[in-house]
């Protein structure tokens, strides 16, 4: 017997309302269901980032909650972030010139990761953002290029208001 489950959710602003069995991982939901494939799955066990998402504006990792879990909340991921086609989040146009990505697999991890941190935290010493991170794997950019984008993107954040100040 295939049980299943109706969910109504919010992701990306938009509300979805679903049938869903119940042992569907989160992360596969946002991918197939509603075709959100800038979710990455790395290990499925929580233990890479690569599939982080926010969850009611917290990170989390959509690998190992069910999308019945989902039930009544808020998702973004990573498609949410740029305003439109041709501008970037400040976070992603960081990575971008400070070469924070390189093949760009645990990249959508990480700025989900990082957008909550920077608004908690805009002017982070490079161990916080280094602690920040540690839940996060890279494969390819060891990490340096990563903080200075983090650096970048919190300096950017405060120009505007310490010029009026």
């Amino acid at each position: 017997m295939n049980e299943s489950y109706k969910v109504s959710l919010t992701v990306n602003g938009q509300a979805y309302e679903r049938e869903v069995e119940p042992r569907l991982l989160l992360s596969d939901f946002l991918r197939h269901d509603l075709g959100l494939t800038g979710t990455h799955v790395g290990c499925e066990h929580g233990v890479c980032g690569a599939c982080t998402v926010l969850f009611d504006g917290e990170p989390v990792r959509s690998c190992i909650l069910f999308a019945v879990q989902a039930d009544g909340h808020a998702v973004t991921t990573v498609e949410a972030l740029a305003p439109g086609p041709e501008q970037l989040h400040p976070l992603q146009q960081a990575f971008w010139e400070c070469h924070g990505l390189q093949c760009g697999f645990c990249t959508p991890g990480f700025l989900m990761t990082l957008v909550p941190f920077l608004e908690e935290n805009p002017d982070p010493s490079e161990d916080e953002i280094r602690h920040a991170i540690s839940g996060n794997l890279c494969r390819c950019t060891g990490y340096q290029h990563i903080v200075d984008a983090v650096k970048l993107a919190a300096e950017r954040r405060r120009a505007p208001a310490e010029t009026e100040g």
